[in-house]
């Protein structure tokens, strides 16, 4: 008989994981709180960036390249196209831009220059030069959850238990006891409860809260955004990103300057529309209508503000990382800990 891998929280981390852990042979049983997929999970959103270039580092740029191949992979094995392939820009200083693309180069990573007048709708800082990134683009991440969702139900090797709450983790045996008084035990265990993770199992994070806001384009320009890129480090201050609309999904931004470190997951009011035309992140933001607004938090490791995979037992895991980042990265993590479950 195989491994038993078990995963608790049904976010990209714990699915992702679910899937490549089953097509190695391992059990995988995954508790989560809620349904699978838990729309309640920080994973749950209409679009993700993901993107390679770190002007500042050749080798993470080198890493997060294969990033572009493992979602082409996934998008494969479900049969659900997820991936759109619209490119992302930034905004760099001039004299910022030739450094970062020199590491793009030796990294092989396809960046090349633009000038921000292509993206008429789009503002960025004063003198800024645009670098887009041609092999990226945007993860429709509910798409994505639900159909890694759908491939878990249909393997013979999975067990999903929606509506399984936690109550304590033995990451000394592997095991996990849970609210109904039953307990679950694998030869390994992962905790990918984003944010959550922390009242479980002690692991070094920091939490931030973020603000999203969703807009519907004006007529004339939907067509435009279409085909547009996700875009980064824009704005007036260079602290805002945005995803564009398409395949059914809306226009998001929010902004850095907008983003808090707090102590425990809640939601606040705001003033978002004050906020939008203050971050001066379209022109012309008058005419866009906002259709939603909507609390995130995500939790990072508070050395390298990455989501670090955490070593919590003999062969016990965990992950609080949520957030953009942690939603991109899931396909390595995945594969470190099938490596993991093969060798406990």
């Amino acid at each position: 008989m195989g491994r038993h891998l078990v995963v608790v929280g049904a976010g990209v981390t714990g699915l992702l994981t679910a899937v490549r852990c089953a097509r190695s042979g391992a059990r995988v049983t995954v508790l989560d709180v809620g349904p699978v997929p838990n729309p309640a999970s920080t994973s749950h959103d209409e679009h993700r960036a993901l993107r390679a270039l770190d002007p500042g580092d050749v080798a993470a740029t080198r890493a997060s390249a294969v990033l572009h191949r493992r979602w082409l992979e996934l998008e494969s094995l479900f049969g659900t196209p997820f991936y759109r392939r619209v490119g992302v820009v930034t905004g760099w200083p001039a004299e910022s831009a030739d450094a970062a693309l020199d590491v793009a180069r030796e990294a092989g990573t396809p960046v090349s220059p633009v000038e921000p007048e292509k993206y008429p709708h789009i503002r960025f800082p004063a003198g800024a030069v645009g670098l887009l990134e041609a092999d990226a683009g945007v993860l429709l991440a509910d798409r994505v959850l639900d159909a890694a969702a759908r491939w878990l139900r249909e393997h013979p090797l999975v067990a999903l238990r929606p509506g399984s709450a936690v109550r304590e983790v033995d990451a000394d045996r592997a095991a996990v006891h849970l609210a109904d008084g039953s307990t679950v035990r694998g030869d390994v265990l992962l905790v990918a409860a984003g944010p959550w993770s922390r009242e479980l199992v002690d692991v070094p994070t920091v939490l931030h809260r973020q603000r999203i806001v969703y807009l519907r384009p004006p007529d004339e320009p939907a067509r435009w955004w279409e085909g547009a890129p996700s875009a980064g480090r824009i704005g007036d201050d260079g602290l805002a990103w945005l995803i564009p609309p398409g395949d059914g999904t809306r226009l998001k931004i929010s902004s850095a300057a907008l983003c808090r470190e707090v102590d425990e997951v809640g939601d606040e009011t705001d003033r978002w529309t004050d906020h939008l035309a203050l971050s001066s992140v379209l022109n012309d933001h008058e005419r866009y209508t906002v259709t939603a607004v909507r609390t995130c938090h995500y939790a990072v490791d508070p050395d390298t503000g990455g989501g670090s995979l955490v070593r919590i037992g003999p062969a016990a895991w965990a992950r609080a990382a949520s957030g953009g980042d942690g939603f991109r990265t899931a396909p390595v993590v995945a594969e470190r800990v099938a490596e993991e479950v093969a060798g406990a």
